[in-house]
């Protein structure tokens, strides 16, 4: 469904307030995008590395202009996860080395959703953020083990684009709490987002210059596919790590007619891997 289809609902559909939240969103999201101010180092960040030509020591200075995100990057470069020899480093340069850009870009993006669940705007939505950041979380690092154990799609490519697979329910949240009326019915929001984060989300990762494997891999994740016996891109990846990390209520919330649980929550060679993937989740969420 376009963006523009918002403004086709009728007042029969949707209440007046919620109607009014779609319409600014659909008018907003036609210009240039802006970003709660919590995403501008995030934004800087990924604009230099998508550049060619950025040296690695031009994009660590610029990751450097924001503490909180040096440091993430410092702790997550020494972690279980990404240093299981146990050998410590203390320079950004080689922390974004072993790291990797998309890693980088994915962590900026994730103090950012940080910062913003802990805001004042989002008061009357905070456990629906705490809940979407956890979930986003989960989904980058199961998505990650995924890649490295089933498939030859880039592991860390998978953690960013899992990542930021819902990051338009995190600027729909951010634009409710712009409306009275709607932050005291928060589960009639978390619908609303339910229904129409994916739209919003598909024109922000686009604005963030993500690569376009990214943008489409992320599109349609929250309906039901044929069974994926083994992922074969990173579209089905993305799309079995968001069941994992609890994709099927977002399913649930979308007024599929018999919808049922996903096989692929109880396929063996998924399982086999819930160790391992409940792991690397809390290792990720230990650093924030």
């Amino acid at each position: 469904m376009s963006i523009m289809q918002f403004a086709n609902k009728t007042p029969d559909q949707l209440h007046e307030e919620r109607l009014a939240m779609l319409i600014d969103i659909a008018k907003e999201l036609e210009g240039e995008v802006i970003f709660p101010i919590c995403f501008d180092a995030s934004v800087q960040i990924s604009t230099v590395m998508k550049s060619k030509t950025a040296s690695l020591q031009r994009i660590a200075h610029e990751v450097q202009k924001d503490p909180l995100i040096t440091a993430k990057l410092l702790k997550m470069a020494n972690s279980v996860v990404f240093n299981p020899m146990g050998k410590t480093i203390t320079d950004l340069g080689a922390a974004l080395t072993r790291l990797g850009m998309e890693t980088a870009r994915a962590t900026a993006l994730a103090c950012a959703m940080q910062q913003l669940i802990r805001s004042r705007d989002l008061a009357a939505f905070e456990d629906i953020a705490k809940e979407l950041w956890l979930h986003s979380i989960k989904t980058s690092m199961i998505a990650r083990v995924i890649a490295r154990r089933l498939t030859r799609v880039n592991p860390e490519l998978a953690m960013l684009a899992g990542l930021v697979h819902d990051l338009g329910a995190f600027f729909m949240l951010d634009r409710a709490g712009r409306y009275p009326e709607l932050s005291e019915r928060p589960k009639t929001v978390e619908y609303l987002v339910a229904q129409w984060h994916e739209s919003v989300g598909n024109i922000l990762l686009d604005s963030l210059g993500l690569p376009e494997e990214i943008v489409e891999a992320v599109k349609e994740v929250d309906l039901p596919r044929d069974f994926i016996e083994t992922p074969r891109n990173l579209g089905e990846v993305i799309y079995v790590a968001n069941l994992f990390a609890g994709g099927f209520s977002e399913m649930q919330k979308l007024d599929i007619p018999d919808l049922e649980e996903p096989k692929e929550l109880s396929y063996g060679k998924y399982t086999d891997l819930s160790t391992e993937m409940e792991e690397a989740c809390q290792e990720m969420i230990s650093l924030f």
